[in-house]
């Protein structure tokens, strides 16, 4: 069985301002998802914007909850509304790192990672054990007691990242997580998050619009269009053998 499942995967957003009993329904922002991902895989969403990769994500996490359809994360279901099913965010045990940082200005590193263990109500020397584990995995040795105005961009990620990764999750969920570095700084943290997530061996989702992220970091890359999954293969396939002209169009165009 695979680890994590999307099976006839909706997601309609109601319209705003709807007069009529038939018209409060707009088009699908994401449109019978269907796709399997394997424990240990790094799997990333890539597309244009408004494409629905990121409700994917956020529905996988339980930030959105899905119209119709099931999602299941190692074998259980975690949301199916047919069934009136959904497991709140903190009960599926996955990672989250949004696009900004946020990280909370008023505590340093220390506290800023530990933050979710103290809400879990972990008991301090526990807490204490794996924030400095984390710490080190992240390269933040030495950085503990420092606070956010004092860290760089890329320090700053590196916080919110151990901050997904300390309550050990099953799934790590990343949204455009480089999108606010530097060009030099991003290429680092592309290896660095690969190097994490292969040395914990973490399954992965992570989305981009960027396809050099998507091809360096890497199992399977999935391509969205229009809330539909036009093509799911290897780098290597999805740039040598596009399904179409528009997966041919968007890889070229892409940044590189």
């Amino acid at each position: 069985m695979s680890y994590i499942e999307f099976q006839q995967v909706t997601k309609v957003f109601p319209k705003e301002n709807s007069k009529t009993k038939n018209s409060n329904q707009q088009s699908p922002v994401v449109d019978n998802l269907n796709l399997t991902i394997e424990q240990g895989e790094f799997v990333s969403f890539l597309g244009p914007s408004g494409c629905g990769k990121t409700t994917s994500l956020r529905m996988l996490a339980g930030l959105e909850q899905n119209t119709g359809g099931r999602i299941s994360i190692d074998g259980v279901v975690v949301s199916e509304p047919e069934n009136n099913i959904f497991v709140p965010p903190e009960k599926r045990r996955v990672g989250m790192v949004f696009q900004s940082y946020a990280v909370w200005p008023h505590m340093n590193v220390f506290e800023n990672i530990a933050y979710p263990l103290k809400i879990a109500g972990r008991p301090k020397l526990e807490i204490s054990d794996r924030v400095q584990a984390i710490i080190d995995t992240v390269e933040l040795a030495g950085l503990a007691l420092r606070m956010p105005s004092q860290l760089s961009g890329g320090q700053q990620q590196r916080v919110a990242l151990a901050r997904g990764l300390v309550m050990q999750p099953r799934v790590l969920l990343l949204d455009e997580p480089l999108s606010n570095l530097d060009a030099k700084l991003r290429e680092k943290m592309r290896f660095d998050i690969r190097a994490i997530q292969q040395k914990l061996k973490l399954t992965v989702v992570y989305v981009t619009h960027d396809q050099i992220e998507a091809t360096t970091m890497s199992d399977r890359m999935v391509i969205m269009r229009d809330g539909k999954i036009i093509q799911v293969g290897t780098p290597e396939q999805i740039r040598n053998q596009p399904i179409n002209d528009f997966v041919a169009d968007f890889v070229r165009s892409s940044p590189r």
